[in-house]
């Protein structure tokens, strides 16, 4: 027989705006075919509830599976090493029952759900029913951490547990980071049970990039499942008082539209959350209350989302080596992260974005293209037309353009997009540098322009549309990245590649006596360097290009010319990449530094100048 929606994942389909679903998925029984994989899965994520009805999650695993497997029709066993002191969810089905006597749960048994998933392989199959019967063989004690803090030292253990399963489900690989496990002996420590996160806590959760969920349907059933992202995605609201409990945030991606954990918690807004620190062992359980997020209210808390969960805790334990497995990101050329992951999205209350959109909402105004030139095989200058530039108002040297695309490039749900992942959960949202002077272009100042590199989907698409042709929404000007010479001192600019943008919109304003100017260039990038010289020959004096890459790698008579016209500029032109001792040549006459490079280069310069004031502007685009 098949399962019906439930009346919360009706209610949270029809608030998405998907709820003509057909029929539910989900499996009432354990078929042959699912049975078999679960002794593949080095991993189990299991949630129950507590003697407060409060949900939690745990994730059991081992590096010799099998963990898990099926011993009769619908019944599986599970055997793992465990924590056996703090763990919240062997607590809940033992009850402190540690010796190892079989502990049987009255009438049909203890709700549960599960979660059997192999990492590296990215498989996963979600499972729920009830607990039978189980043991619980705590070990001897564990040497305490120190001598001062022995009471909150606990003891591994091994359980063995039978499970009747009444619903199973296979998932996507979606959002899922590789990684090999291996096991390993918890020797689990207690550090905090407070429900205002720790610094300890706080940081674990800040280098996570996976978390499992556990959710409950009133009394009748519960669901186990993953969320995964890049490192970060997790996100805190920290409360100033510690008597205040935290609140977790995190961004519900784009899925398989089932909404079954969203309406699990639409219908009991509560969950179990189990983070697992898989270098360290270190794990954080919490519990608390949820709330849903659609669309703006989604857009309110957490930057650039139309779907999110809030989390206050309501409970909370921070166990230090209180896994029995490690793992060990896979070495794949992308460190086993899913090519699936967005970028990080912030809470409103950190970083506010100043144009982060709410869905659906227009731009208050739109540019057209009226002018396109290319310079370089990867980079194009464009000149657009703002409809109404009186809207937005003047913009500011230095600045930056919010620019949506959405409308041009959104293709509709896709519940796997494998030729481009990241365009699942892309907002098409884009900012650019403007390189041109404000109020110089246009009758009424009213044009804009923008050097570009083509490096995704949307500058691809703008590198193929021609001039009148193609409207594009702005969302403002913003960003302050302007060069202050203040005192009469003498700045200095590094830039890399396309990072010189910054220097092209602001150089009419500057006293290029008191400017330093060191850019990084590949031999293939010569004729953005030959526009700009032309444009504006003044800065020559100023200028210093570290030109790399061998003439070799050019491909064509265009780009060798393009390369001779720059050795012909009079340019002061180094052959080599920048170097620490450039930098402390120049940085006897500069006050304070700018930068506009790529993370990489970023660090490396802020490591030969330290102590000294850098302002960056981010090129991670």
């Amino acid at each position: 027989m098949a399962f019906e929606w439930h009346t919360g994942e009706r209610a949270i389909q029809k608030r998405v705006g998907v709820d003509d679903q057909g029929d539910n998925p989900t499996s009432p029984f354990l078929a042959a075919t699912f049975a078999a994989r679960i002794p593949r899965y080095p991993l189990m994520a299991v949630g129950t509830l507590d003697d407060q009805d409060r949900p939690w999650a745990t994730l059991w695993g081992t590096g010799s599976p099998p963990l898990s497997q099926a011993i009769a029709q619908n019944v599986i066993a599970i055997r793992s090493e465990v924590d056996a002191s703090f763990d919240p969810v062997v607590e809940a089905i033992w009850n402190g029952q540690d010796d190892g006597e079989i502990v049987r749960h009255e009438g049909a048994g203890k709700i549960f759900s599960a979660l059997g998933i192999n990492l590296e392989q990215r498989s996963r199959l979600k499972l729920a029913g009830k607990i039978i019967a189980g043991s619980l063989n705590a070990h001897d004690e564990a040497e305490p951490a120190s001598k001062d803090d022995d009471t909150r030292s606990g003891k591994p253990g091994n359980i063995q547990l039978a499970a009747s399963i009444e619903q199973c489900v296979p998932n996507c690989p979606k959002y899922i980071n590789k990684r090999l496990i291996t096991s390993s002996t918890p020797k689990p420590l207690l550090l905090s049970d407070s429900t205002h996160l720790s610094q300890a806590a706080l940081d674990l959760i800040k280098n996570a990039d996976t978390m499992f969920v556990a959710s409950v349907h009133e009394h009748e059933d519960m669901d186990a499942n993953i969320r995964g992202g890049p490192q970060g995605f997790i996100r805190v609201a920290q409360p100033q008082s510690l008597e205040e409990a935290s609140t977790i945030v995190w961004p519900e991606y784009s899925g398989n539209n089932l909404y079954q954990t969203l309406g699990n918690l639409e219908a009991t807004p509560k969950a179990g959350i189990v983070i697992p620190n898989f270098e360290t062992g270190d794990v954080l359980y919490v519990t608390g209350t949820t709330q849903v997020l659609v669309g703006g209210e989604a857009s309110a808390v957490i930057a650039k989302s139309k779907l999110a969960v809030s989390l206050k805790l309501t409970g909370a334990r921070l166990v230090q080596d209180g896994l029995a497995y490690r793992g060990t990101a896979v070495e794949d050329g992308t460190h086993g992260r899913s090519p699936y992951n967005p970028r990080v999205r912030t809470l409103t209350t950190e970083n506010h974005e100043e144009f982060a959109k709410t869905p659906g909402e227009d731009a208050p105004v739109t540019a057209q293209l009226v002018e396109k030139t290319k310079l370089t095989p990867t980079i194009s200058r464009y000149r657009f037309a703002l409809s109404d530039h009186a809207i937005l108002g003047p913009w500011k040297a230095g600045q930056y353009v919010a620019m949506d695309f959405s409308h041009e490039l959104y293709m509709g749900y896709s519940h796997m997009r494998d030729d481009d992942p990241t365009s699942l959960n892309d907002d098409s949202l884009r900012t650019f540098t403007v390189s041109s002077s404000p109020n110089s272009l246009g009758e009424h100042g009213e044009e804009f322009e923008i050097t570009v590199r083509r490096v995704g989907n949307v500058t691809k698409w703008l590198e193929w549309q021609r001039p009148g042709m193609a409207e594009i929404g702005i969302r403002g000007f913003g960003g302050e990245f302007i060069f202050d010479q203040g005192n009469h001192q003498t700045i200095g600019f590094i830039a890399a590649g396309i990072g010189i943008t910054p220097l092209i919109g602001q150089v009419k304003d500057l006293d290029l006596t008191r400017v330093v100017a060191l850019w990084s260039l590949g031999v293939r990038d010569t004729g953005i360097a030959v526009d700009l010289l032309q444009q504006h020959p003044e800065l020559k004096t100023i200028l210093t290009i570290f030109l790399t890459g061998n003439e070799d790698i050019l491909s064509n008579e265009e780009e060798k010319k393009s390369l001779q016209a720059l050795l012909d500029t009079g340019v002061k032109i180094e052959r080599r990449r920048l170097s620490q001792e450039d930098l402390t040549a120049a940085d006897e006459k500069v006050g304070n530094w700018y930068l506009c490079t790529a993370p990489a280069m970023r660090k490396q310069v802020q490591a030969w100048l330290p102590g000294k004031s850098i302002a960056f502007e981010n090129f991670d685009y």
